[in-house]
């Protein structure tokens, strides 16, 4: 017999049938789920994906309310030199593309083929907090005065971001098709997009330049630069953790795709990341400056790379890699932000999002 809730307003009956309900709860998935255009994401099954939405809703941040004035000051007077300059531009470079890339991948892919409403509205968040720092990396061209044609020529005439790019996007560019995803290989082929852009990509291939400009912030150069890359840094520690979360279940719900031979495909890609990181890394870096090295941050992706294939329940590379960079744990901590919209700021705990900010987890 159906269990249902009759509700008598008037003269109006209204039957409400709760199976029915719960049929379509047990349906939800994060792939071959119910099929319907309803977006009622209650009752919620994918619990972590909502607190993640709120989260990420409560650490939202606007590149226009953070001061440039210093940075101005800095990038034409003799205090940086051209070494930290070139950094600069390489993180400006690099990121006002990958950034899009990553956008553009989650809305065309991944977003595409999730099933469960939670999981789109986390989805949704993650490509809007995109088109935010892509946003800010517009705000810093404007502000230094740089010509934006020379950024567009960086992402197109360097050698090693063509690489990182083409690594990421000929993946991304595969999966734009109609696909079976009860077939065991396109399975895998979106688990493998998922782990390249959550946990290679943002995970680990954005953490050479994250470090770079926050060894500068830490010594008082372009303060609103290195500001807006923490903020960044706190949104992608978001984002690995959506898609790591999102692997995890889509790996349960379909345990076919977790085979040995699955399992060391994902680590040879995060190989071939990290060779490319590298590269990149000694582009960034050609001659030691703001007391660091290139070698010190080729470490530091072993080490971050290493952890994202730990957290993913894979086998590390390297295995024994400490963290060169203790100080990036305490740079990267932001334990207040300003309240746009009101103007004031305010304890991140009272928003409930301190918690989620960037732990040594994450370094």
């Amino acid at each position: 017999m159906s269990d249902t809730t009759t509700v008598q307003l008037g003269d109006r009956t209204f039957t409400l049938d709760r199976d029915k309900a719960q049929e379509a709860f047990e349906a939800k998935k994060v792939i071959n789920g119910r099929d319907t255009m309803f977006f009622n994401i209650l009752p919620v099954k994918y619990q972590w994906a909502y607190d993640l939405y709120k989260t990420m809703k409560n650490n939202h941040w606007e590149p226009e309310d953070i001061p440039m004035q210093k940075d101005v000051e800095q990038w034409r007077s003799s205090e940086v030199s051209d070494v930290e300059r070139w950094i600069i531009k390489m993180g400006i470079g690099y990121f006002s593309a990958a950034e899009g890339i990553v956008g553009d991948n989650i809305i065309h892919v991944v977003r595409e083929v999730v099933t469960a409403p939670e999981l789109k509205l986390v989805l949704g968040r993650h490509a809007h907090e995109e088109n935010i720092h892509a946003d800010s990396l517009v705000y810093m061209i404007s502000s230094l005065g740089l010509n934006p044609h020379e950024c567009e020529a960086m992402f197109e005439d360097v050698p090693t971001i063509k690489a990182k790019n083409h690594f990421v996007m000929s993946n991304s560019r595969s999966l734009r098709r109609d696909i079976d995803l009860t077939d065991t290989a396109n399975k895998q082929a979106l688990a493998k997009n998922i782990f390249l852009f959550g946990q290679v990509m943002e995970g680990t291939q954005f953490y050479g330049l994250f470090g770079m400009i926050l060894s500068l912030y830490r010594q008082n150069k372009f303060p609103g630069i290195g500001q807006m890359f923490r903020y960044t840094l706190r949104d992608e520690s978001n984002h690995i953790e959506v898609f790591r979360s999102l692997l995890n279940d889509l790996v349960t719900e379909n345990p076919d795709i977790w085979t040995p031979e699955f399992q060391e495909e994902l680590r040879e890609t995060m190989r071939e990341g990290i060779r490319l990181e590298k590269e990149f890394i000694r582009d960034c870096l050609p001659v030691s400056a703001v007391g660091l090295s290139a070698e010190e941050f080729e470490h530091y992706i072993d080490y971050i790379g290493d952890r994202r294939l730990v957290n993913c329940r894979l086998e590390p590379l390297n295995g024994s890699v400490s963290n060169p960079f203790p100080w990036l744990a305490e740079t990267m901590d932001i334990k207040k932000e300003q309240n746009f919209f009101e103007g004031r700021v305010t304890e991140y705990q009272k928003a409930g999002a301190l918690g989620q900010g960037v732990s040594d987890d994450e370094l």
